[in-house]
């Protein structure tokens, strides 16, 4: 009885791997997002003024 309750059809197992993979890639872009902002904010902070 029990084994039958762990079945999951082919539709709703690629479901479960699509919305894994995009979680993922979700948190990644979003941590990216804020590298990327601490990035060029640091730099604008410390950027050498160019003699012109």
């Amino acid at each position: 009885m029990i084994h039958s309750l762990l079945y999951l059809d082919p539709g709703s197992g690629s479901y479960l791997v699509q919305a894994l993979i995009g979680a993922l890639l979700g948190i990644v872009m979003f941590f990216k997002n804020i590298k990327m902002y601490l990035l060029s904010l640091f730099n604008r902070l410390f950027k050498k003024p160019k003699d012109e």
